[in-house]
């Protein structure tokens, strides 16, 4: 009997998750015990939650898997100050203490976590810290219907890697392609989340079901023209070129240059509390539009190089329950299986998500 604890910490939406032989025995998020929402902390009550359910002690656990590499991560860091120097040394300043005091020490801080959990034996356990999109591809493959599907992911950033595509074939995983820092869908999409005047990493549903009251007009389509001829480059696969110029989160304190951004749209970013316009409702749904294209090109280039039938979405984009309604629609996989453990067929919350993502 094989026995997992996955731990997800440090950064948001804390959670833990026990398998047993390959079967989820049980998963949680760190904030339904502590009513911390979106709670970075160590998942303390999650990973008691789930040795209770299993009926299991640390020492008896195979293996602790954490959800990426963090000297990779650290690596992306330090790379990326370096390619942007002299710009970011305020960030620079700011980041690189906290590496070094805490995330550099990730092993130490997992085992001083697990201290609070309960009694073990240190030389008992054995940590494991997988690629951050093979943990996403993972997350959504394993736990489908499917002996055979193709993985797209989709998010911010891992270490390195911002979306990729690969093919689950029953226990194994195989990652054929990806994209890689600064140029990401999900930064993309954040990036107008900040903009729009939502907090980053938690609102982006928010942008989602705002888009709605969009209207497809001259100023939306404007809007749309200017993203795509300005900030961001599609290419025919799917995957993105972000000129960054546009954007500050690389090595700045936000998410962009909001000056050059109020040139560009005719409007200041929006504060958290400032009543909504027409023009947010009509920006809302531009990049909403152009998100959905990325979405279905990507995924045209993963059934073009898989040649699967079914396909697995992974990621914070992935969320996006309206561009998955347009995925199902096109009929381009015949299956579509999602992080959020459903499975599509035609389903009310994919097809009209824009209506439940506003209420």
């Amino acid at each position: 009997m094989i026995k997992i604890l996955g731990i997800s910490a440090f950064y948001h939406d804390s959670a833990a998750a026990l398998i047993v032989d390959g079967k989820i025995i049980a998963a949680a998020q760190e904030e339904r015990f502590t009513r911390q929402k979106h709670t970075p902390n160590f998942p303390t009550q999650a990973i008691k939650y789930c040795l209770e359910e299993g009926g299991f002690e640390i020492d008896e656990l195979d293996a602790i898997v954490f959800y990426d590499k963090p000297l990779l991560k650290f690596e992306r860091l330090i790379e990326t100050y370096y390619a942007f120097a002299p710009k970011g040394l305020l960030s620079f300043l700011k980041a690189i203490p906290v590496w070094l005091n805490e995330k550099m020490f990730l092993k130490k801080m997992i085992f001083d976590g697990l201290k609070e959990v309960g009694v073990y034996n240190k030389k008992k356990i054995k940590l494991l810290f997988p690629d951050h999109h093979l943990s996403h591809a993972a997350s959504a493959f394993f736990p489908s219907p499917f002996q055979k599907a193709a993985i797209l992911t989709l998010d911010g950033v891992g270490e390195w890697c911002t979306a990729s595509i690969g093919i689950g074939d029953n226990n194994k995983i195989s990652m054929l392609k990806e994209m890689n820092f600064p140029h990401s869908l999900g930064l993309l999409y954040s990036a107008f989340t900040y903009y729009l005047g939502f907090t980053v990493n938690s609102g982006e549903y928010k942008l989602m079901g705002l888009a709605p009251y969009g209207i497809v007009c001259d100023e939306t389509n404007h809007f749309v023209e200017l993203i795509k001829s300005k900030i961001v480059d599609i290419k025919a696969d799917g995957s993105i070129w972000l000129d960054q110029k546009w954007f500050n989160y690389a090595t700045g304190l936000r998410m962009v240059h909001e000056d050059k951004w109020q040139a560009l749209f005719g409007f200041p970013r929006r504060e958290s509390e400032e009543n909504l316009t027409q023009q947010h409702c009509n920006l809302a749904l531009a990049i909403q539009l152009v998100t959905e294209e990325i979405v279905l090109k990507m995924a045209s280039y993963t059934k073009e190089i898989t040649k699967c039938d079914q396909i697995c979405l992974a990621g914070g984009v992935a969320l996006n329950c309206v561009a998955n309604g347009k995925l199902l629609k096109t009929n381009l996989f015949k299956d579509i299986y999602t992080t959020s453990g459903r499975r599509c067929r035609g389903c009310f919350r994919c097809c009209f998500g824009d209506l439940l993502s506003i209420l």
